[in-house]
């Protein structure tokens, strides 16, 4: 994801728009953003009166947090050979916590564990 535009280009077409220099497509150009970038600045700075950019979002919370990897642990040490089925269904008779097959993988890698690939009947 790239780096949000400065605060001083942000102010300098705020400035530039303010002081009728052109429309917004010709700030867009004169600015080399696009027209939906001054169109939301603009849109910002007459609610807000702020040009600083937003903070990031945030993204998706994980279901299985380092206080929960020990427990992970454990059940590859008292089973070494479960497979990663056999994983979230122990760490969810333990923990409460449901996770998917990949994200129970992506947690043993986190511990640098390996597991039993599949079942050999």
């Amino acid at each position: 994801m790239p780096a949000p535009y400065s605060t001083d280009l942000r102010q300098r077409v705020i400035n530039a728009y303010e002081s009728k220099q052109g429309s917004q497509r010709q700030l867009a150009e004169r600015f080399q953003v696009s027209v939906s970038f001054i169109k939301r600045l603009i849109r910002r700075y007459r609610d807000t009166g702020q040009v600083t950019s937003l903070p990031h979002g945030g993204g998706a919370i994980a279901k299985i947090r380092n206080s929960s990897l020990a427990v992970i642990e454990q059940l590859v040490d008292e089973q070494p050979d479960a497979i990663l089925e056999e994983l979230c269904s122990g760490f969810a008779a333990k923990s409460g916590v449901e996770v998917s097959v990949t994200t129970m993988h992506r947690a043993v890698q986190r511990l640098k564990l390996t597991t039993k690939k599949n079942t050999i009947c």
